[in-house]
């Protein structure tokens, strides 16, 4: 046993952590959208394809009807289809 900060932590407990802890690191690291804010990628694709062309590539309303960001996020965020949608488009079309 090994003591730390005040604990006794087994050397098999240690061993699991590093573990998660890696294979956590290992998944972001392969995650294209890690530290990507959805905010960041409806404004990065709506500068490059404004939002008519965002309606074309995507057929969902909060792009066709008075869009803006804020609406395009509120939609998105309790959408997951459509979420998938607009963040395989960023990775296609930026990564």
């Amino acid at each position: 046993m090994t003591f730390f900060n005040g604990l006794f932590i087994s050397r098999y407990n240690q061993h699991i952590n590093l573990v998660n802890f890696m294979s956590d690191n290992n998944q972001q690291a392969n995650n294209p959208l890690h530290g990507v804010t959805l905010e960041q990628i409806v404004t990065k694709l709506q500068g490059k394809y404004g939002w008519e062309g965002l309606a074309q590539r995507i057929n969902i309303n909060c792009f066709k009807s008075n869009p803006s960001i804020k609406s395009s996020l509120k939609f998105l965020r309790r959408t997951p289809w459509a979420r998938e949608k607009v963040e395989s488009l960023f990775v296609h079309t930026f990564k």
